[in-house]
């Protein structure tokens, strides 16, 4: 199927689920990390150590479009791993490795999404370092600008033109797709729910913050380079990681539901298969 029968596609409830494309189904092939291959929601489909869920938001995606589907997304990517194999470990014991990404592009690929970013940040691992029961700790916030260096800055503006080089690169193999990358959601509302999500109130919104900051970068290398940009944080709002269980779209560091600590859940992932289609609806 060409760009041109993409953007007249029309989406509805009665779309023919992915695993019953006909041969002549839009060609998807679905690009990125964690929040994409949606880890520890089941069931795991490919490599054990990517996490790929097959209630991800592609799967979740595909099977609104009646798409034929690649999905290639693993926990851990960063940007390189679009063009260099990713190193698999589990409970560091040693997994092999995932091909290149961009071995799943062709020539006829109708759509991609692309959720990538959060690795190269290391946004995960300073969640992870900012975690605290004590409310008179200090911030762990200050760690991070010590010396006037903005070290979570840096790592974006080192991040930006990587990101550019990785959308260059998906038109030139796929050059009539339509290129969809996302932003990341809300996980943590302002000032926090500490200490239901132990980090500070300070903290919360310094995490939230490097993640909105990031959002801004893949916003500004999408419209740069020709990708659509979702935002996932805005219609996020009230299904962070503050919320009911029943309401969160994401986790917070001790998981209530089937899903990776500080990860969409499978709500998260559905919904936001949703805000991608009505999308691609729309436009």
């Amino acid at each position: 199927m060409g760009a041109l029968a993409l953007a007249g596609l029309t989406l509805g409830a009665g779309a023919v689920p992915a695993t019953a494309a006909s041969e002549d189904a839009l060609a998807y092939v679905a690009l990125g990390d964690s929040m994409a291959s949606g880890p520890l929601i089941p069931d795991i489909t490919g490599p054990v150590a990517c996490g790929r869920s097959t209630h991800n938001y592609p799967h979740e995606l595909a099977e609104r479009l009646g798409a034929s589907l690649r999905d290639v997304t693993c926990s851990g990517a960063k940007s390189k791993h679009m063009a260099e194999p990713q190193s698999l470990s589990l409970l560091d014991i040693p997994m092999g490795s995932a091909a290149p990404q961009f071995d799943a592009l062709r020539a006829d690929t109708d759509l991609v999404t692309l959720t990538i970013g959060g690795n190269d940040a290391g946004l995960v691992g300073i969640a992870e370092g900012c975690s605290t029961l004590d409310p008179n700790a200090t911030p762990c916030k200050d760690q991070y600008y010590e010396g006037g260096v903005d070290q979570v800055g840096e790592r974006l503006a080192t991040f930006a033109p990587k990101l550019g080089v990785v959308l260059d690169t998906i038109r030139q193999r796929s050059p009539q797709a339509r290129v969809i990358v996302t932003g990341y959601g809300l996980y943590i509302k302002p000032g926090g729910c500490f200490p239901l999500q132990p980090v500070l109130p300070v903290d919360a919104d310094f995490l939230q913050g490097s993640v909105n900051r990031m959002n801004a970068v893949i916003a500004e290398q999408s419209a740069l380079h020709g990708a659509e940009y979702i935002d996932l944080a805005t219609p996020s709002k009230g299904h962070d990681a503050c919320q009911a269980p029943s309401k969160k779209w994401v986790e917070g560091y001790v998981p209530t539901s089937a899903a990776a600590p500080l990860h969409p859940n499978r709500n998260g992932e559905e919904n936001y298969a949703a805000i991608i289609a009505a999308h691609l609806q729309g436009s």
